[in-house]
């Protein structure tokens, strides 16, 4: 499978979504972040936008977000419960496979997904984690988890600024569950999922100590 192309297609995409203001709508507002959403031209559902504000630096924001195994979204993010390392491609590329736990009350059976995941540092000062579903010979679907899809996704922390103990954080996702879930459980599931995320982010950062 061609890593690279679909590396670049990850940011490529990433970067298109976060320079396009059309079309979004919002869905959720809480007082860490705005999600919106507008149809996905990857497959036949949505991608969702986060835009927030985290109370920290971009070193420590990022710290809480980088995509390795063993790193602190694993002990922060509710919605990740295992992060491996399947194959380190260059210093900034690498094969992952993410583990979610059930969710929705148990509608949502535990999932698991394989991505080529790439940082990108920009001249604007800003870091991303930018990720797209890939096949890895290693890890093939597995008993007791439904394979799910990512679709172009992933986060970018952006420094404020004149305010360097606040770094704007968006997130993207366009997630293919898979399985028969009902369409209104995942228009549900990814707006209150986003919302918890940026309370989580929010409550790492301020418990990490200064860098």
């Amino acid at each position: 499978m061609d890593y690279e192309h679909e590396a670049k297609m990850a940011v490529d995409s990433m970067q298109s979504y976060r320079s396009d203001e059309s079309g979004w709508k919002v869905c959720k507002k809480s007082s860490d972040v705005v999600v919106s959403w507008r149809p996905s031209s990857a497959y036949p559902g949505n991608v969702y936008k986060g835009d927030g504000i985290a109370n920290g630096s971009l070193q420590k924001v990022w710290e809480c977000l980088k995509p390795i195994s063993n790193g602190l979204r694993v002990k922060w993010d509710s919605n990740v419960k295992r992060f491996e390392l399947l194959e380190q491609i260059t210093e900034d590329r690498s094969i992952c496979r993410t583990v979610t736990p059930s969710a929705a009350m148990g509608i949502i059976a535990p999932r698991d997904f394989v991505d080529v995941v790439v940082v990108k540092q920009c001249e604007d000062g800003s870091i991303s984690s930018n990720a797209t579903n890939v096949i890895h010979s290693s890890c093939p679907p597995q008993s007791g988890y439904v394979r799910g899809i990512n679709h172009p996704c992933g986060c970018i922390c952006v420094p404020i600024s004149g305010e360097p103990n606040k770094t704007q954080v968006f997130t993207f996702f366009q997630t293919d569950l898979g399985g028969l879930l009902p369409r209104s459980v995942v228009d549900s599931f990814f707006p209150s999922s986003m919302t918890e995320f940026y309370g989580n982010l929010a409550k790492a950062v301020k418990s990490l100590k200064d860098f």
